[in-house]
This record gives structure tokens, C-alpha cells and sequence, in this order.
């Protein structure tokens, strides 16, 4: 046991004081004579100063004191149902209960209490290869409360298969049948309790909380080492500076005195602190002067099952003669009147029996656990039990198989030695006359949920409003959670690109949208796009349209005026028949303007590809064969008349146009092999609501394949007609050629590179305004001039004037 002076008796303990510095000065041991003994490990010293309060071998009388208030309370308890038990005539008829209790300080007294327990009335205990015979000092054993300290008492009592039940450890280790074999325990294991703290957390949107399991512990007298007090001071100045409004302890009640005077010294307020079971319902923690003012107090604790008339026990006066302590006597005294312990309780009995009988059930419900196990085990009647020598592997088995009903509530221990009992969620109160500890929620542990949360929880902040306690607040929609560090709930939220939305089931990754839809930067859906092409309505499409109409009118009216003035020279000068051979072309180029208008079908991307660019080949050829002619006739007649009159006799200027007809005919079949003429959608990068509706996804590589060859003849066409620029007057078409092919030229180029870099809707609306405008510069640029002089000048539209011309020409080159 724990000598005060620490000396002789305390040496086999070093390796546990180490483990667990406590101080301790004081043991105890209660004992009621009895037919069957039980014994009770029970922690009852917060603090001791000076000399003992409780008797135990010899030991001075008490004097001055701090007693362990929830331990004195449950020894009252074990007290009050072997009491209730012994006054059962339906139970254990004709039998009485006994029991001793020891105080096992924390866990610094653990050993000697189990060996004394294990011993026989001499206090010896002998090895023997079979045990199954032996009969101990007590049939079971209640407790103790720490997870420790029952994993060092049932390594021993497995020994034995002696019977032990815990009220209050909670460690799932302890579920190992394997290792603790004889242990049961009368509340829920710490799976549920944890379970039930998560689900709190969970219910009110908390998911950046402390924890803390380890503070320095102090000595016996309260006092706290500087580093150890320096630790806690470092401890609570981090809390203070953390984001986290949540703190779950999951520490002893020993050292949370000197930890929680930090908090309000501090004044750390506005914190929620989540009590694990050990101190959810501690009186003298919640007793701590100006506490409330660290913020709101929730804990999980078990369920609140009253027990008649415990309440007047607990406080109630005996009267036990105190025995003479004789110096040479070693057996254990027996006192069960401590007038101060009885003071101290007196003093919280308010609060103890505002907060109910929670752990007190506990250790009540494994007394009549024990009780029922011997009643089946004696085979007990109405009347009598047989009287046999109880061994405590056959009460093992008994206890096992116990399922009785106490107080309303069905007791009976599952394989792993667990009751059905479930949890209670608590908040601390302080107004008098309240439920210091009253109940907000329950969990089931059967069901694994917590339910019944109540909605007027006193919170301590401004306008009780529900604390906030996150790591990062929630994302807003359309944007997704990058993780942070190495929390999950630590993360930054970024909006979703364009084109993707978030997926409510997967707030980490932002999903793509379908093909025919679309979102902006941070949207959390997509919507379907406008689909786009250049429809008639619009004011381009118009200006087109009218540009192109009159194109077309004005091509017409120049048609019909060298038809009418066919047989003149200024229009056999312009080429003759060949002028008809251009014009016609143009003519048709004019009118396939609506296929680049309304909503592309396969037919209408045909024509664009193949009908307007064959149109216009066949326009540039003759306009570049007519320079070369005209060159030839003045500058190359003479040098190689044989050539020339090769190429008047076989009709060079037409057959130099089919065959570049012909050529371009190959361009656009192969073109439209290489690619096909397929409607295809893309997005437009000015405005992502808008799909727009393509003859085909290449469609400007495949315009400038088709225009190659029409780029080419245009620099031909104007190199022929440079080299003409000093002609006869009414043959020097230099000035309306090269106005004619630059523009086509350099339109094209334009058109083919603005194509190549965006890829809008202003592509139709380019395209065919540039198409029409090159149009026009062949109808205006080339033949407007000519129909000019025809239509203004009709005298110098005359073989005469000609005939001047062209001596005056000769002449000057003679």
C-alpha cells in the first residue's frame, strides 16, 4: 500500500511511479464480515495533507484532508446495493454479502491490493500448478476506474479466472477476451464514447478541434513543479492562439484543477470544452471558481439511471464503534466512520444528487451482477441457497450468462464483456436550482447514433449562436476544396475553370461539362449553349447580303453592256469572249452567298468548299492570262513569233484556264477527301454560352488549301500586269489588275490568319464579307473602268482612237 513516508513499502512501485508521478500518502481498506466477499478498488484521494483519513493496518486517524468527492461516491454505492442486496429476501436468501474496499490511488496501488485480495485469511498466496480448486480471499471484484490500473489488476485475477468488473474503464483494449479473460465492465467501451463525441462534433459542423490526452500531473500536496506548471501555461497560450474553438480533454480529473486555473487566469473564454467520461460530471472541477467563464462545457458521460434512496444513504450518519489500533497488529482494521469524508460529501451532496446516479449505476448494476451470478451458481430458491464453496472460475461462467432487469433497464454482458447501456451528452450548468450537468442528447449504442439533440443548449456567446469551429469555412458554390497541410478539413477553396462545374458528391475535384455545354469560372452547373451560326437577321449578315445583291445586280448590268457592245474594241481589248468567261463565274460565285448564311448543313459546306473557290479560280486565271497575253502581243510578239503564233493558233488563253480549272478542280476533290465536309461544334472564345456551328473542324486549313492556288495566280496576275505598265493606254490594265489581285491577295492572307488564331462566330461573318468583297474588287476593280469608258467616253470606244494609240506607242518605242 502507499506508505506516507514512501519508504520500504514503496520500492516494489517505482516502475508505476515513474509511469505516473503521483505522491501518494494515504491507503485505505473498508471491510464488512460476510458470507461471500467482494472486493471494491475504488480511487478516493484528490489530496492529502498531513496525516491519513482512512484506516488501514496502522495508520494514524485523519485529520485534514481533500477526499476524491466522485470515488466516496461510488464506495457509498457499492455500500448502498450490498446493503439493498443482504436486505433482498428474494435474493440470495439466507446468505449476506461482504465486501472490502481499497483505495488504489490512481494507479499507484494497485498490486497490493490484488495479492491481498488473492490471498487466503493467513495473507499468503501460494503457487500451485492448478488453481482451479483455490478458493481466495473474494469472489469478484468491482473495479478499478483507469484503464491502467484494471490492465494491471486482471493480468493478475486471470489468473485466477476471478470475476472483475469495471465501472468506468473505458479502453476497447480491455475487449480482448484473449488477454482478460475474467473481465466485464458496466459501461459502455470507449469505441462508443469516441463515437458519440464525433457524432456531437459532427451534429454542430465542428471539425478543427484540440485534443488533448497528456497535461503534467501534480504532486500529492496540489503542488505543480515550475516546468510542469510551464507546460501547462504553454499548452493553454497555444489553445488561446489556435483558430479551434472546440477542445476535446481526454485526460485524468487529476490534472485538469491546475490546467483549467491556467485557462482562467488567462481569461481564455468563448471555448467549447468536450469532457470525456472520466471528468464529464467531476463536482469539484465544476466547482472551480469563475470556470463558466471559459466558455460552454459539454460531456459525454452515462446514462442517468436514478436509484431509490441512494441519495439519503450517501449522507447518512452512522454510528461504528472505532477499533482499538494495537501497534503489533498486521491485519487489516476495519473503519467505515470518517466524519470528514461524511463532511465533504455533505457538501456536494447537492450537486451529486442534482447530476443523478450516472457512474454510481455503473458500479450499483455490477454488485447485483455479481449478486444474481451467486444466486444461480448456489442454486438459491425462494427460501434458502446452498452454502458450497464458491470457486471463481464456475461464478465466471455465471456472470457471463447473467440478464436480469434492474431498475427498468435490462443488465447483461455482450462477448466482449460490454452492457447494452448507452451515453448521455451533458452541458454544465451553473444557476441554481439547475441540473448541473443536464442531459442535451442521447446515444444508443446499439444503433451507433446519437439522437434527441436539444435545440436550447446556453451557449456562451454573443446571442447564443452555435460556436463556429472549422479549419477552412465552407467553399462557396463552384469551388473546390485544395487540401491543405495534412487535415482534410484544412483546405482552400478555388474556383472551378471554365468549362468544369462542381460535383456535389466530390467536393475535391471540379468535373468536367458535357460536350454541349458549358460554365464560367466558378459556376457549380452547366448550361446548355446557344448554338451559333450567321443567321439572316443579323446587321452583318444584312450588310452582306445587300453588298452582295448589288454585286451580283451590278455584274449583270456589266454582262449585258459588253453584250451590247461586243463587236467595240474596249471590250475585245478586255478580252472578248474571255470577258464573258469571268463574268459568268462571278455571276455564280454572287448567288452561292446563302450557303454561308443560315445553319450549315452538309450540302450548304459542300458548296462553300467547293462551288465559290472554283468560281473565282476560273475569274483569276482569266484575268492572269489575259495580262500574260497582253505582254506577249507587245513585248514578246516580235521576239518569238513562233511561240506566240503557237498560242493564238491552239487557243492558249483557254486552254491555259481549263487546265488551271482542271487543277483546281483536283485541290477540292482532294480537300474534301482529306477533309471531310462534317458539321462539327466549337466553343467561341469571346462568349462560352455560344456554340458554334462549323462545317468542319479544319475548315481553315481546308480554306487555305483550296485558296493556295488563287494566291499564286494573283501574284502572277499582278507581275504580268506590272510588266505592262508601259502599254498603250487603253491596253494598260496594270493600275486595275494589281488594285484587283493585291486586294484579293492580301484579304486572303488576312482572312487565313485571323482564322488560325481565333475561332469565334466572326469567322462566317469574315469569311464571307471577305468572299464578297473580293467579288466586288473583280467586278468593280477590273471591269467597272471599262464599262466606264464605254458607257461616258463612247468616243474613245472606237477603231480609230485605238489605231492612234497604238502608233503613238510604236512610235515612241521606235
Amino acid at each position: 500500500f502507499c506508505d506516507r513516508t514512501m519508504g520500504t513499502t514503496a520500492s516494489w512501485m517505482l516502475l508505476l511511479l515513474l509511469l505516473m508521478p503521483v505522491e501518494v500518502q494515504d491507503s485505505s481498506v473498508f471491510h464488512l464480515a460476510g458470507d461471500y466477499l467482494l472486493g471494491g478498488l475504488f480511487t478516493l484521494h484528490a489530496n492529502v495533507k498531513g496525516t491519513t483519513h482512512l484506516s488501514y493496518m496502522q495508520v494514524p486517524q485523519c485529520k485534514d484532508y481533500e477526499v476524491k468527492v466522485l470515488g466516496y461516491n461510488l464506495m457509498q454505492a457499492m455500500r448502498f446495493a450490498v446493503e439493498e442486496i443482504n436486505n433482498d429476501s428474494s435474493l440470495l436468501p439466507g446468505l449476506l454479502l461482504g465486501y472490502e474496499m481499497v483505495d488504489v490511488c490512481y494507479i499507484t496501488n494497485n498490486i497490493q491490493p490484488v495479492l491481498y485480495f488473492l490471498a487466503k485469511e493467513n495473507f499468503n498466496l501460494p503457487i500451485q500448478h492448478d488453481y482451479s480448486s483455490y478458493e481466495p480471499r473474494v469472489v469478484a471484484v468491482i473495479g478499478p476506474d483507469t484503464a491502467e490500473s484494471v490492465i494491471t489488476v486482471s493480468n493478475l485475477l486471470s489468473l485466477f479466472l476471478l470475476p472483475q468488473i469495471t465501472y468506468s474503464a473505458i479502453s476497447d483494449d480491455l475487449r480482448d477476451s484473449s488477454r482478460f479473460p475474467a473481465l466485464f465492465r458496466t459501461i459502455p467501451s470507449g469505441e462508443h464514447q469516441v463515437e458519440a463525441m464525433i457524432q456531437l462534433m459532427a451534429h454542430f459542423g465542428w471539425n478543427w478541434v484540440i485534443v488533448i490526452e497528456s497535461l503534467p500531473v501534480p504532486l500529492a500536496n496540489r503542488t505543480i513543479l515550475p516546468p510542469e506548471k510551464k507546460r501547462i501555461e504553454v499548452i493553454v497560450d497555444k489553445i488561446k492562439k489556435s483558430t479551434a474553438n472546440v477542445v476535446a480533454v481526454m485526460s485524468l480529473d487529476l490534472v485538469l484543477l491546475d490546467f483549467f486555473e491556467e485557462v482562467i487566469c488567462q481569461n481564455l473564454t468563448g471555448t467549447v470544452w468536450i469532457a470525456s467520461e472520466s471528468w464529464s460530471i467531476d463536482p469539484v472541477i465544476h466547482n472551480i471558481s469563475n470556470i463558466q467563464l471559459a466558455g460552454t462545457f459539454l460531456g459525454i458521460t452515462t446514462q442517468n439511471i436514478p436509484i431509490p434512496g441512494f441519495s439519503d444513504f450517501r449522507v447518512r450518519q452512522t454510528y461504528v464503534k472505532r477499533p482499538v489500533v494495537s501497534k503489533n497488529r498486521s491485519e487489516p482494521t476495519c473503519n467505515q466512520e470518517c466524519d470528514s469524508c461524511l463532511d465533504t460529501t455533505i457538501s456536494y451532496s447537492t450537486i451529486l444528487t442534482l447530476s443523478g446516479e450516472r457512474v454510481v449505476y455503473n458500479v450499483y448494476s455490477a454488485v447485483y451482477a455479481v449478486a444474481h451470478a451467486l444466486h444461480h451458481l448456489l442454486g438459491c430458491n425462494g427460501t434458502s441457497c446452498s452454502k458450497g464453496v464458491v470457486y471463481p472460475w464456475k461464478l465466471l461462467q455465471e456472470i457471463r450468462k447473467v440478464n436480469f432487469t434492474l431498475l427498468g433497464h435490462r443488465i447483461f454482458f455482450n462477448e466482449n464483456g460490454d452492457p447494452p447501456l448507452g451515453l448521455e451528452v451533458i452541458q454544465w450548468q451553473w444557476e441554481e436550482g439547475r441540473n448541473p450537468f443536464e442531459s442535451i442528447a442521447f446515444y444508443r449504442s446499439d444503433r451507433r447514433k446519437l439522437w434527441k439533440v436539444a435545440t436550447n443548449i446556453s451557449w456562451n456567446t454573443p446571442n447564443n449562436m452555435v460556436p463556429y469551429s472549422v479549419c477552412s469555412r465552407n467553399c462557396q458554390l463552384g469551388q473546390w476544396k485544395k487540401p491543405v497541410g495534412l487535415h482534410t478539413c484544412c483546405f482552400e477553396c478555388v474556383n472551378c475553370s471554365a468549362g468544369t462545374y462542381l460535383n456535389q458528391s466530390d467536393d475535391s475535384e471540379c468535373q468536367s461539362c458535357p460536350e454541349n455545354e458549358w460554365s464560367r469560372e466558378g459556376d457549380s452547373r452547366c448550361f446548355k449553349r446557344h448554338l451559333r451560326f450567321l443567321e439572316w437577321q443579323e446587321p452583318p449578315t444584312i450588310i452582306v447580303v445587300v453588298a452582295a445583291s448589288l454585286g451580283f445586280l451590278g455584274t449583270l448590268a456589266i454582262l449585258i453592256i459588253f453584250w451590247m457592245h461586243f463587236q467595240t474594241p474596249m471590250v475585245r481589248s478586255a478580252g472578248g469572249r474571255m470577258c464573258f468567261l469571268m463574268l459568268t463565274p462571278l455571276l455564280v460565285a454572287y448567288a452561292s452567298v446563302p450557303v454561308y448564311i443560315g445553319r450549315p448543313t452538309v450540302l450548304s459546306c459542300l458548296c462553300r468548299q467547293t462551288l465559290f473557290t472554283l468560281c473565282f479560280t476560273v475569274c483569276i486565271a482569266c484575268i492572269t492570262v489575259r495580262s500574260f497575253q497582253i505582254v506577249c502581243i507587245f513585248k514578246m510578239a516580235r521576239r518569238l513569233p513562233r511561240a506566240y503564233g503557237y498560242w493564238v493558233k491552239y487557243n492558249g488563253p483557254y486552254v491555259f484556264v481549263v487546265l488551271i480549272t482542271l487543277l483546281k478542280v483536283v485541290i477540292v476533290t482532294t480537300n474534301i477527301m482529306v477533309i471531310p465536309t462534317n458539321l462539327t461544334t466549337q466553343f467561341d472564345p469571346d462568349d462560352t454560352q455560344i456554340l458554334i456551328l462549323n462545317c468542319n473542324a479544319n475548315y481553315s486549313k481546308a480554306l487555305l488549301l483550296n485558296t493556295s492556288l488563287d494566291l499564286i495566280l494573283s501574284v502572277f496576275g499582278f507581275s504580268f500586269s506590272y510588266m505592262g505598265k508601259e502599254l498603250p493606254t487603253n491596253y494598260n490594265e496594270a493600275k486595275f489588275i494589281t488594285l484587283s489581285m493585291t486586294f484579293y491577295f492580301t484579304s486572303s492572307v488576312f482572312l487565313c490568319t485571323f482564322m488560325s488564331v481565333y475561332q469565334g462566330v466572326l469567322v462566317n461573318i469574315f469569311d464571307v464579307s471577305v468572299t464578297v468583297i473580293n467579288l466586288l474588287g473583280i467586278s468593280v476593280g477590273y471591269f467597272g473602268p471599262k464599262c466606264y469608258m464605254i458607257l461616258f467616253y463612247p468616243e474613245r470606244n472606237t477603231l480609230a482612237y485605238f489605231n492612234n494609240v497604238i502608233q503613238g506607242y510604236t512610235m515612241r518605242k521606235d
